[in-house]
């Protein structure tokens, strides 16, 4: 992994890391250890889209909608939200702790012919580094970081001012113990044992909390559910499981 300056990686939690880089190579499995991501993901991209064209004022009918936009997918993977985000046009930049993760990444995109910016790196490392975005996508990461304060105000700082951060995790509820934990890793075996600990788990007050305490304003969030019978991923107003949330950072006027 990158090394980074002193104090810059308070975050990473080596346990996690260490989980995800021993199975990097699946993450373009779909019927792999990551196939809960795959069927998930395209909920998840039909939502993005949709937010940021609506946010920029993007024309959604491009094939290319995202272009001119500079992205970071932190925690990104394998890439699975990378590689999209780069066809639809942005420019982006993929970051991860997981050397591993950056390297089945960057031989995918690599083999795909898409030109994506990969970094063995922390939120942290970047932010001290000054890069800037218009997005920052912290998708299903922040259950999984050592110090969610120190990660969140280094993902903050990075949104450009009128820029949006789109946030996906899960709830620290009864239902996502029985749902995500029990489940998903002891029932049906979606995801190896150990993937999720509960008590790392945010609630939406709490990642509202977070968010607003480093100047973003949160402007929408939604549940996200499974339907068992269809096998598929929809939005819905329960967010007492898996739910996203989005923020935007407020542009100064020479008044405020």
């Amino acid at each position: 992994m990158t090394k980074s300056p002193t104090n810059a990686a308070l975050s990473i939690d080596e346990d996690e890391i260490a989980q995800f880089s021993a199975i990097a190579a699946e993450w373009w499995d779909p019927n792999g250890k990551f196939r809960p991501l795959h069927k998930f993901n395209p909920t998840r991209l039909a939502f993005i889209r949709e937010t940021l064209t609506r946010h920029f004022s993007l024309d959604s009918h491009k094939k290319a909608p995202l272009e001119g936009l500079k992205l970071l997918d932190i925690g990104c993977g394998g890439g699975l939200l990378s590689e999209p985000m780069a066809r639809l046009g942005a420019t982006v930049v993929g970051a991860d702790a997981g050397e591993p993760n950056i390297k089945t990444a960057s031989v995918h995109a690599a083999e795909q012919g898409l030109n994506i910016d990969y970094k063995a790196t922390s939120a942290e490392a970047l932010a001290a580094d000054g890069a800037q975005f218009d997005v920052v996508l912290n998708m299903e990461v922040v259950e999984h970081v050592a110090d969610v304060p120190a990660f969140m105000g280094a993902c903050a700082t990075m949104v450009k001012p009128g820029g949006l951060m789109i946030c996906a995790t899960l709830n620290r509820s009864i239902k996502a113990f029985g749902l995500a934990i029990v489940g998903a890793e002891y029932v049906l075996g979606w995801v190896p044992r150990g993937t999720h600990d509960w008590k790392k788990f945010l609630t939406p007050a709490e990642l509202f909390k977070v968010l607003e305490q480093h100047g973003l304003l949160v402007t929408q969030e939604t549940g996200v559910t499974y339907n068992p019978l269809s096998d598929r991923w929809s939005l819905s107003p329960d967010m007492d499981v898996n739910y996203m949330m989005v923020a935007t950072k407020p542009v100064k006027t020479h008044d405020s």
